[in-house]
């Protein structure tokens, strides 16, 4: 076969209840100038009989098996070994739309885009198969679909649904700036800083207000049902911290969102593991964000009036704003101090 049009990067690790439909989805693809390539991450189950299985119908399966090292380096393996034109990646628990990367590469063919992502659907399913769909806004404010835009000058959209699989990127674009993924052994969310980089190195992107991929939300194995993962986050923001510092004119553009997007991911983080963890958890969160107010790189104008009250709370006391935050998590009214007196010691806790 010729060079594809676009390869499709499938990380797989002990997924087979789901592969089949995975799997399914990239093989029908509408767009037939395709690879497909399974990185087997030293799966326990059945996942590379079954990706094999699919291998031998399918001459366009290429099959990358290995031990276990974690999300990051099975997806830098599945990079190095790209061919396409383009490159888009599915989660072996999720599927896609039949035409998903034929209308994703005629667009990004077609504009030049060093990438293109489109909106997705969230779904779960019930015991007897029923699905339940959720529609997801990468632009929650609707300025940005179906238009070309310069991600590198415009800090704005790290505002973005953060999300690696709902488009495709040209290879020559990832291949140029060196774009891949943290390999911290048994971390997760590694998917975050090669989100970053795509936004702060690109020069012609586009979002579409259609939206192609399927991303489950019933698997309990995933990362976003781990309760015990407590720092993996915090590893890939340092991570992509040091990433954005190496370049001063990046660090410069994006530094506001940069403590944004770290601020939303430490929320989901508290919101994820158990909440034993969350009074050492806030002092951590405590100590990066003190840091960001003394180095002046967090912008009031940036967070909303809540973000920035919250902030100000855990840098004042995070003790006790750990302790409200674990009463709302247990569906009580979480512990608040009056709203005048809130927004008093978040004024002096960032003047």
């Amino acid at each position: 076969m010729a060079q594809p049009k676009v390869s499709i990067i499938i990380p797989t690790y002990n997924v087979e209840e789901y592969l089949r439909e995975c799997l399914d989805s990239v093989c029908r693809q509408t767009l037939k100038e395709i690879e497909i390539i399974c990185v087997n991450d030293g799966s326990t189950d059945g996942s590379l009989a079954i990706i094999e299985e699919y291998a031998t119908k399918d001459e366009r399966i290429v099959v990358l098996d290995g031990p276990n090292g974690g999300y990051g380096k099975g997806m830098n393996r599945g990079l190095d070994r790209a061919t396409g034109e383009f490159v888009g990646i599915v989660e072996p628990d999720d599927f896609v739309a039949l035409t998903m990367y034929e209308d994703l590469y005629k667009v990004a063919h077609e504009n030049d885009l060093d990438f293109v992502k489109a909106d997705f659907y969230r779904f779960t399913r019930n015991e007897n198969g029923d699905m339940r769909l959720v529609y997801n806004h990468l632009d929650k404010t609707d300025e940005w679909y179906n238009k070309i835009f310069d991600p590198s000058q415009e800090p704005e959209t790290l505002r973005f649904i953060m999300n690696t699989w709902s488009g495709i990127y040209k290879r020559d674009f990832i291949e140029g700036h060196g774009i891949r993924h943290n390999e911290t052994p048994g971390a997760s969310f590694q998917d975050n800083g090669f989100w970053m980089q795509t936004f702060v190195y690109a020069n012609r992107a586009m979002i579409l207000d259609t939206p192609y991929y399927r991303n489950r939300r019933d698997n309990p194995n995933s990362s976003v049902k781990d309760t015990g993962k407590v720092y993996c986050m915090n590893v890939e923001y340092d991570y992509i911290e040091n990433l954005l510092k190496s370049d001063e004119r990046i660090w410069d553009t994006f530094k506001f969102m940069f403590w944004l997007k770290r601020y939303d991911n430490y929320m989901f983080t508290m919101n994820r593991i158990d909440e034993s963890f969350i009074p050492e958890y806030v002092l951590r969160f405590q100590e990066d964000f003190l840091r960001a107010k003394k180095q002046g790189e967090l912008a009031e104008d940036v967070f909303t009036e809540r973000q920035w009250s919250n902030i100000g709370r855990i840098l004042d006391d995070p003790q006790a704003y750990g302790r409200a935050f674990i009463k709302g998590k247990r569906g009580r009214s979480p512990l608040r101090r009056g709203a005048s007196k809130v927004k008093r010691m978040a004024k002096k806790a960032l003047s």
